[in-house]
């Protein structure tokens, strides 16, 4: 008994120990996933020394200010995806639009919201901003809904592309959906505003998809940069067929990423398998289906499925082909190409294409935040975000920036980059 009297005292001190040992690798771990060490700082930029390039960063602020996401879980990448992606924004609006629809020439009908200014703009100008979502996305999307919102009460009009397939409410009228880098959608909406509005100018807009199909559209021909001012493209992976094999890596959990967009896309095309099959023999439709079940990754549906749509004759072909990449160099109007360090879906390995696009053409300016995960960006205190992100705010204020340059700008100077100032001309 005398020994177990001795011992006895010394038990609670142990358990202590333990309990605190334990406490000290929950925080650790804490501290390590949601990156709490991690500083804050301004955008890291890439761009030519341009009078243009100087007067967007001195006129939209914040592209060089320090973006500060929120205190206990805004430096996390993933969380900033997953807000993004599950619980969209906070407080999202409900701006009221008129969807229209455009019939294509393959029996296709594409549509588009359309959100007319809630006044006037600073310039006094008629500007129209064509903005395409991310894959699968829509306008009815929190993350549109915001941004249209916001825009509209700076006094822009605003064009958001469905892409085909995206409104569950809307049937197919062709065997076909989006794809990656299809363009004929995109185009027509672009058509239609030029047409009904022929004062207009135009900001593109592109989300995370849909920077790949803008900045591939604009390059595709000269013709489709006319009286468009300028290109913003957020969160884009530039080349599909460079990313493939990041995607089924295991790092930042892209992997389990790709798998969920995946099953996302499944569904998508499931709930149109009538349209999309429709005509093809009952034993290829089955096999097309039976592929489809079982895959579990974006490269096997686009392999499978989505390449067929524009026959393209193998998955190389499909990506090299849709990929922007191909095309963006083409693009002379001012373009924003903007990134975050911790976006869980695009590898580091690819914004080496953003970035010596920028070193190399005067019109291209590429901003990498630390911060922001995929088409997050929320900015905010300690906790709780606020209803309008860093991204919304810069969209807008480029776009601002760009409308007034050309509003001011002295008759020798052009928004087209390879033109400056008449000074640096005689210099």
């Amino acid at each position: 008994m005398s020994d177990v009297s001795t011992i006895s005292p010394e038990l609670p001190a142990m358990f202590d120990g333990m309990k605190l040992a334990a406490v000290a690798t929950v925080l650790y771990i804490i501290v390590r996933c949601l990156n709490l060490k991690s500083p804050t700082a301004p955008p890291d930029l890439t761009y030519q020394d341009t009078a243009l390039n100087r007067f967007l960063l001195k006129s939209c602020p914040q592209l060089t200010k320090e973006y500060i996401p929120p205190l206990l879980w805004g430096k996390s990448g993933h969380l900033q995806t997953a807000l993004y992606g599950k619980l969209g924004r906070v407080s999202s609006p409900h701006p009221s639009g008129v969807r229209k629809y455009l019939p294509m020439q393959d029996g296709a009908t594409a549509t588009f919201d359309l959100f007319e200014p809630m006044g006037d703009h600073r310039t006094g100008d008629d500007i129209t901003m064509v903005i395409c979502p991310g894959i699968g996305n829509h306008s009815e999307k929190h993350y549109i809904r915001t941004f249209v919102d916001y825009a509209q009460k700076d006094g822009y009009r605003c064009a958001v592309l469905n892409h085909l397939g995206a409104l569950p409410n809307i049937e197919l009228t062709s065997p076909r959906m989006f794809t990656y880098g299809c363009t004929w959608e995109f185009a027509s909406m672009v058509g239609y505003i030029k047409r009904t509005y022929p004062q207009t100018q135009l900001i593109v807009v592109g989300f995370s998809l849909g920077g790949n199909i803008v900045c591939k559209f604009l390059g595709e021909n000269t013709m489709n940069q006319e009286r468009v001012l300028c290109c913003v493209s957020v969160c884009q992976g530039y080349s599909a067929l460079r990313a493939q094999e990041t995607f089924l890596q295991w790092d930042q959990f892209r992997r389990f990423y790709n798998f969920l967009m995946a099953d996302n896309m499944k569904k998508i095309i499931l709930s149109h398998r009538h349209s999309l099959f429709a005509g093809s023999s009952v034993k290829k439709i089955d096999a097309d289906l039976s592929r489809l079940y079982t895959a579990t990754s974006l490269m096997q549906i686009d392999d499978n499925i989505m390449r067929k749509f524009h026959g393209h004759s193998s998955l190389k072909e499909y990506y090299e082909k849709e990929s922007c990449v191909h095309y963006i160099h083409n693009v002379k109007v001012p373009l924003l190409l903007v990134n975050s360090a911790d976006d869980p879906l695009v590898h580091d390995s690819l914004l080496t294409i953003p970035r010596t696009l920028a070193a190399k053409k005067p019109n291209v300016i590429f901003s990498l935040t630390l911060h922001g995960g995929h088409l997050g960006f929320f900015e905010g205190a300690v906790l709780f975000p606020q209803p309008l992100t860093w991204m919304d705010k810069v969209i807008v204020g480029y776009a601002n920036a760009m409308c007034q340059w050309e509003k001011q700008k002295p008759p020798c100077q052009s928004a087209h980059p390879s033109e400056s100032s008449c000074a640096e001309k005689k210099a």
